[in-house]
C-alpha cells in the first residue's frame, strides 16, 4: 500500500501532477501523430501485437475483479454442492469443475462478443489508426485511474465492479443450474468490465491497427483464451477446500499489488501503442 508517512495532501498533489502530465502527454501524442504509422513501425506491428496479447491476456486474468468474483462463486458452489448431495470428495471436485467451467465459458464468450463488437465499430472509420490512438489514450486514462485506486484509495470513485456482483455470483452458484450459471457468467462479465477493461481496451486499440480483420479476430480469440486461462487454473486448484482458503488469503493480501502492476502496465502499453500506430 501507499506510504503512510507521506502526507495525504502531498500524495494528492504529487499524484495529480504526475497523472495530469502523463495524460496530457498521451493526448498530445495521440493528436499530434501523422496520418498513418511509418513503414518501419508497420513492420514491427505483428511482433509487438503478438507479444502484447500474450503478456496482457495472462496478466489481465489475475485482475482483482475477476479473481475475487470467481473465488466467491466457487466458495458458494462448493457449499451448495455439499449441502445438496453430500457427495464424496472426488465427485464434489468433478461437479465444481464442471459447473465452474460453464461460468468461465460464459465469461469468455461475453468478453469475446464485446471485443468483436468494438472491432466491428472500428471498421466504420476510414483510417484505422485514429480509433487505435484514441483507444490508447483512453486506456492510459483508465490505467491512471487504477493507479489512483492504489496510491489514493480514499479519494473519489474506485474502478471496481458494483457490490452486487458478488451477490449475483453467490446466488447463481447456489442455484447451480446451467441457465443460471450462463446468465450469471454473462452478467458478471459485463459488470466487471469497467474495472478489468483497461487492459482489454489497450489490446483492442492495438488490434484496431491491424491491416486484416481476420488477423485482428485471431488475436482477439487468443487474448480471451489467455484471459480465462488463469481462471481455469484457479478453478482446478480452488475446487479443493484447502487450496480455496489459500487462494482467498493470497488474494486478500496481494490484490492491491496486482492493481498497481496492471495499472502501470496499462499506462506503459498505451504509450507503446501511441509510439507504434
Amino acid at each position: 500500500m501507499s506510504n503512510p508517512s507521506f502526507a495525504r495532501p502531498g500524495r494528492i498533489l504529487a499524484f495529480s501532477g504526475a497523472a495530469v502530465g502523463l495524460l496530457g502527454l498521451a493526448v498530445l501524442a495521440g493528436l499530434g501523430a501523422p496520418a498513418a504509422p511509418s513503414a518501419a513501425m508497420t513492420a514491427r506491428l505483428p511482433a509487438l501485437t503478438l507479444g502484447t496479447v500474450l503478456v496482457a491476456g495472462i496478466a489481465d486474468g489475475f485482475n482483482p475483479c475477476a479473481f475475487t468474483v470467481l473465488l466467491l462463486f466457487i466458495t458458494s458452489l462448493v457449499a451448495a454442492a455439499q449441502a445438496r448431495d453430500a457427495p464424496s470428495a472426488v465427485s464434489l471436485r468433478g461437479r465444481v469443475i464442471g459447473l465452474g467451467s460453464i461460468y468461465i465459458a460464459s465469461v469468455f464468450f461475453t468478453y469475446l462478443a464485446l471485443g468483436v463488437g468494438l472491432l466491428a465499430a472500428v471498421d466504420l472509420f476510414t483510417q484505422r489508426h485514429l480509433p487505435a490512438r484514441l483507444g490508447a489514450v483512453l486506456s492510459i486514462a483508465l490505467g491512471l485511474w487504477m493507479l489512483k485506486d492504489y496510491f489514493l484509495p480514499e479519494m473519489g470513485l474506485r474502478l471496481e465492479a458494483p457490490a452486487a456482483v458478488g451477490r449475483w455470483a453467490r446466488a447463481s452458484a447456489r442455484r447451480a443450474t446451467i441457465p443460471t450459471l450462463v446468465a450469471g457468467g454473462v452478467l458478471i462479465g459485463l459488470c466487471t468490465l469497467p474495472c478489468s477493461g483497461a487492459v482489454y481496451l489497450a489490446v483492442l486499440s492495438l488490434l484496431a491497427a491491424q491491416s486484416s480483420a481476420l488477423a485482428g479476430f485471431g488475436y482477439l480469440v487468443l487474448y480471451n483464451a489467455l484471459f480465462v486461462l488463469p481462471l481455469v487454473g484457479i478453478l482446478l486448484l480452488a475446487s479443493a477446500r484447502p487450496a480455496l482458503n489459500r487462494l482467498a488469503h493470497w488474494n486478500l493480501h496481494h490484490r492491491e499489488w496486482v492493481r498497481l502492476g496492471l495499472g502501470t502496465g496499462v499506462v506503459l502499453m498505451g504509450f507503446v501503442i501511441l509510439a507504434t500506430v
